[in-house]
């Protein structure tokens, strides 16, 4: 098959990382693979395994973009491409337009938010022949734009494989930012956001240090506010409650698995998550996680301990206490989630969910 996946993300986050493993994916697989990418982006070195001829650098600059989808339609036209995959709501109707000039390609979108779409939409994009959620929670929305029959659950995928020195890169990490090795450490990794709750983790801290004097806890993600100025609010924050000591602050980290491997708990605090790719990870890496119940965090984990109720820092203290508090807790917990992520999220599964929609879109074609 020859597949065009599209996105205009600017920046590399988890809908991302999604992309490049789907297109890597498709690509071992022996599928041509080509990408419709914004010119200004700041992650296009991670599609350096697509050649420089596949790679089309179109600015789509809002839902509407008549001009793009021109350029796209003759880049699906020139490449014979059998698939156009779109990724970013921004990017559909684009996507739309050009599947529609060009005439021969089938049009897959996928939804990564729970965000509902507008109405407008079911219109604009009758000619979608497959609409993938990356979660029941999310089919559940695209069902207000599409027919059942067109939405198909896929979810995220990983590699669960971990290095032979997987213990051995934790003590580098802790060493390297200065995190004592007998700390229990707590890790959060997302962007730096309101929405993904980091304010309730630091006041959970506060809570949590009064029973565990020497936990720490690391905090990793890109803050995309002005000025970064939502980072900012965080660590003061942490001065405010006396406890800025046992944090330790990081932008994105290229390379996540030092960190998990360092970690004694993962948590993820979001307000809001269709999936949580980060969470996925914690629990590829047979890390113990604590989530606040998100629909993503419902669909990763099915033990109803490790969850708590969003938006309650007293809760989430509680739950990551008795979570430090218990070494043989956590262990188990890690283990059953490893196995979770193992069974049901693999990266193998991810790119044969799609290659299985793909193949059934064309042979109906």
């Amino acid at each position: 098959m020859r597949i065009l996946q599209i996105t205009s993300a600017k920046n590399f986050g988890g809908g991302e990382r999604h992309f490049r493993d789907l297109a890597f994916g498709l690509k071992e697989s022996g599928h041509e693979v080509f990408a419709a990418i914004r010119p200004t982006n700041q992650w296009q070195d991670r599609l350096e395994f697509i050649p420089e001829e596949n790679v089309l650098k179109v600015s789509i600059r809002n839902s509407f973009g008549m001009f793009s989808a021109k350029r796209i339609a003759r880049f699906i036209q020139k490449n014979e491409i059998d698939i156009v995959h779109a990724h970013v709501a921004r990017d559909y109707i684009a996507a739309s337009v050009a599947a529609r000039v060009a005439k021969t390609a089938k049009l897959v979108i996928t939804r990564h938010v729970l965000f509902p779409l507008k109405p407008f939409h079911k219109i604009a994009l009758k000619n979608v022949d497959a609409a993938i959620a990356v979660s029941p929670a999310v089919a559940v929305e695209l069902a207000n734009i599409f027919p059942r029959n067109k939405i198909h659950t896929i979810a995220n995928g990983l590699d669960v494989t971990l290095p032979e020195n997987f213990a051995e890169i934790g003590r580098e990490f802790r060493t390297f930012h200065k995190i004592p090795l007998e700390a229990p450490l707590v890790l959060a990794i997302g962007e730096l956001k309101p929405l993904k709750g980091q304010i309730d983790l630091v006041l959970a801290a506060a809570e949590v240090i009064k029973k565990v004097p020497n936990a720490h806890f690391c905090i990793t993600g890109v803050d995309n506010s002005s000025g970064s100025r939502f980072r900012r609010e965080l660590r003061r924050l942490s001065r405010t409650l006396a406890i800025e000591q046992h944090f330790t602050w990081l932008d994105w980290v290229e390379d996540t698995r030092p960190a998990f491997s360092a970690a004694d708990l993962f948590v993820s605090p979001s307000h809001s998550e269709s999936f949580g790719l980060a969470m996925l990870e914690a629990m590829a890496s047979q890390k113990a996680v604590v989530a606040t119940r998100t629909e993503g965090a419902k669909t990763l984990i099915d033990d109803p301990k490790l969850l708590v109720p969003v938006n309650e820092p007293v809760a989430l203290a509680k739950a990551i206490g008795e979570m430090l508090g218990s070494a043989e807790a956590r262990e188990q917990a890690g283990i059953n989630l490893r196995h979770r992520a193992e069974k049901e999220f693999s990266l193998e599964r991810f790119i044969a969910g799609h290659e299985k929609l793909y193949d059934e879109l064309l042979r109906a074609r």
